[in-house]
């Protein structure tokens, strides 16, 4: 992983990327260049909250690479598939904040419902102590406090007093939360994608030429239907 000056915010983005589309490449997209912020992608190696991937850890990788090349300012960041065991975001942000200092400018990114499930993440309150946390907002699936006080009352009561505008992140090390807007409604989902490929439909225009073409050279994600999650483990990212 390359070193960003404590100046530049960096974004975290993590997932299982299996295989990475467009519209994740939206995301990363956009938090560079709302954030002014350096993005890396964080791929896990055994995600605590889902099934088995269909694709393996060094295919899902090689992906996120090829998806990103040429794109300024967004990276790959392997740690996760290099360390053993459930890939907890705690301790993937408490690796970073080691490395970059403790004046660092951090951030990891999630979407609406992670953040209604933050609650049953693995040590989730430390992460505000190691970083900020941001929010996508994507058109028809918002997030404001009443949504939270419904469905995550535990998280509406911690982020309560951090909000912060996004443009204010790179001021302070962590500790924040903001939400980062998408203009518009993406169509791809990983598991809509999967299933296209299965099923032998159109499926090219939802990921990266180069990635599309690693599919194919591959043969992956054309065999049986994919195994369904297993029940969320009491202790997630």
């Amino acid at each position: 992983a390359g070193v960003v000056s404590a100046a530049r915010l960096l974004v975290c983005y993590g997932g299982t990327f299996d295989p990475v589309h467009n519209g994740h490449l939206a995301v990363e997209r956009a938090a560079r260049d709302l954030l002014d912020a350096d993005v890396a992608l964080v791929p896990a190696h055994d995600p605590p909250h889902k099934g088995p991937t269909r694709a393996d850890a060094l295919q899902r990788a090689e992906m996120l690479e090829l998806a990103l090349a040429g794109e300024p300012g967004l990276r790959v960041d392997r740690r996760e598939l290099r360390r053993q065991g459930p890939s907890y975001t705690v301790d993937t942000l408490g690796e970073l904040r080691r490395e970059l200092g403790a004046d660092a400018p951090i951030a990891w990114l999630v979407g609406a419902d992670s953040l209604l499930e933050l609650h049953t993440w693995h040590r989730w309150r430390e992460l505000f102590t190691l970083a900020h946390l941001v929010a996508v907002q994507r058109p028809g699936s918002e997030v404001d406090a009443a949504r939270l006080r419904a469905q995550a009352p535990e998280v509406l009561a911690e982020i309560d007093g951090r909000w912060l505008p996004p443009g204010d992140l790179a001021a302070s090390p962590a500790g924040g939360f903001a939400l980062l807007a998408l203009p518009a409604l993406r169509p791809e989902s990983s598991t809509g994608l999967r299933r296209r490929i299965r099923e032998g439909g159109d499926w090219q225009d939802w990921v990266a030429p180069a990635v599309a073409a690693f599919i194919d050279r591959h043969g992956l994600y054309r065999g049986p239907a994919d195994i369904l999650p297993v029940s969320p483990h009491p202790s997630q990212r």
